[in-house]
């Protein structure tokens, strides 16, 4: 975080469910935002200048988060029953004398009873003529040794990293800071199939629509480096792997990331926007699942709205209407050989919605599995729900047959139909998770009659139904094919 001073944040206005997906919706004005974290249900991220935001389901946010302190760029993570805070208490001043300070709570709460900061301690400190910046601190409690580490610093000289005890949050006795990188700020450590990767965002940021921020990644066998990108640079040289970075014209320059682990295949990313210029140009809260590819992680992508053929991982086939297809024109296809000099080509119209469904039940009509040939009853526009409901990064859906109210509905009895309208009951809401693979979670809000967490899965070739998720199994994953 480059800044002379700590930038206030714009109140903004209520976002509409027809902005973009990728951005969170209510107040989600943040900058510099810490790991989101979930405490009893709710969802909280503190950001520069004290203060933070609260989502009740992790999709529309409001303020009323609490963190003493001031400063900047703070950062949490969860150790055993308490959490612990870090942050910088000089704001990024231009002398670059730094402190990061740790304190303790055992709920992120702010109206619980046991809402209550331990006194901060000091854990690391810059004197302004030294080759680092102490602000913008990054935690990682590492799962192999249980050591607790924090990483920081900006553009101002290195990135560095420090041991913490993780009982006390103290510095360990004796530790002396370790150089990991150069040419980044806003520091994170993960660690992920053997190997630690440090996060760093590269680019400058605060110039609102003009920032370049951009997140970047290096990986060791050491937790204390040499960090390597993919093509062998060292993060100590200014090397660095893109993670996330700007890809739309409306929402720029993201940075301060974030891994949240949800479940066994299913990660998301936080982070925040430096722009978001339907929101006035402010800054932003950023969630986005996390995809691991050839062995690093990659910003994954929300479904957008639009026309899908929903394709089962199982066999590759469609999700579609259980009706009898109606024939359309065959065309020039078949047998024959060439054609030779046989004229001019006349297309062969695609074939429409009005030519379908005359066939179709006016009820609720099953849902069958099977091979795609670009049909209506095998087309589903998929649209944020219009109640802007939604769960950790990203809105409930709605999925309904292309150019009908038809809508996806789960059953009691634990499978899929279409009914003749949505109506938004909850059934017919639908979450869309991206998986770790690439791949996609589809889930109901609710099951009727049931509490079990259940997800769409292909039972046979041709038999979706409702089962529990299994990330090692091709049967609970699809893939949207985007359509005309």
């Amino acid at each position: 975080m480059k800044r002379n001073r700590i930038i206030g944040l714009t109140v903004l206005l209520v976002a509409s469910i027809t902005q973009t997906i990728t951005a969170q919706v209510g107040r989600p004005g943040i900058h510099d935002p810490s790991t989101v974290m979930e405490d009893k249900g709710k969802y909280y991220t503190f950001g520069t200048g004290g203060g933070g935001i609260i989502s009740d389901d992790g999709w529309k946010w409001y303020g009323g988060g609490v963190r003493p302190g001031g400063g900047a760029a703070p950062d949490v993570i969860k150790i055993g029953d308490r959490y612990l805070i870090a942050y910088g208490a000089t704001g990024g001043g231009g002398d670059h004398k730094g402190i990061i300070y740790t304190m303790w709570n055992k709920t992120l709460d702010p109206k619980s009873p046991d809402f209550k900061y331990s006194e901060p301690v000091i854990v690391a400190t810059s004197d302004g003529y030294e080759e680092n910046d102490a602000i913008d601190p990054g935690m990682m409690l590492d799962p192999v040794t249980g050591k607790l580490y924090l990483v920081y610093g900006t553009y101002f000289g290195y990135i560095r990293q420090v041991e913490l005890d993780p009982k006390t949050g103290k510095r360990v006795a004796g530790n002396k800071p370790i150089n990991v990188a150069i040419v980044c700020e806003a520091a994170d450590m993960i660690y992920h199939d053997g190997w630690y990767y440090l996060l760093g965002t590269h680019g400058t940021c605060c110039a609102g629509a003009n920032s370049t921020y951009n997140i970047v990644v290096g990986r060791s066998k050491s937790v204390s480096g040499p960090f390597m990108d993919n093509v062998g640079r060292s993060m100590l040289e200014g090397g660095g792997k893109v993670v996330a970075a700007t890809t739309s014209e409306t929402l720029i320059a993201p940075g301060h990331f974030g891994r949240i682990v949800l479940e066994n295949g299913v990660e998301k990313m936080s982070f925040h926007w430096e722009a978001d210029l339907n929101q006035g140009g402010a800054s932003v809260l950023g969630i986005l699942p996390i995809v691991w590819k050839n062995g690093w992680p990659v910003a994954g992508e929300n479904i957008k709205p639009g026309n899908y053929l929903i394709q089962s991982e199982r066999r590759g086939y469609g999700l579609e209407l259980a009706v009898d297809p109606v024939n359309a024109p065959r065309g020039a296809g078949g047998f024959g050989g060439g054609r030779g000099n046989a004229g001019p080509v006349k297309p062969v119209p695609v074939q429409q919605l009005a030519e379908a469904n005359k066939a179709w039940p006016e009820g609720d009509i099953k849902i069958r599995i099977s091979d795609y040939i670009g049909r209506p009853h095998q087309k589903w526009s998929i649209t944020p729900a219009p109640d802007s409901s939604g769960y950790l990064g990203g809105p409930y859906y709605k999925i309904v047959i292309s150019g009908t109210e038809r809508a996806l509905a789960a059953t009691a009895d634990l499978n899929v139909i279409s009914v003749p309208k949505f109506t938004g009951a909850p059934e017919q809401l639908w979450r869309i998770d991206q998986l770790t693979d690439g791949t996609y979670r589809i889930m109901p809000k609710v099951v009727p009659n049931s509490k079990e967490k259940l997800a769409l899965i292909s039972a046979a070739d041709g038999t979706p139904a409702l089962y529990k998720f299994d990330m090692n199994s091709d049967n609970s994953k699809w893939n949207f094919k985007l359509q005309q």
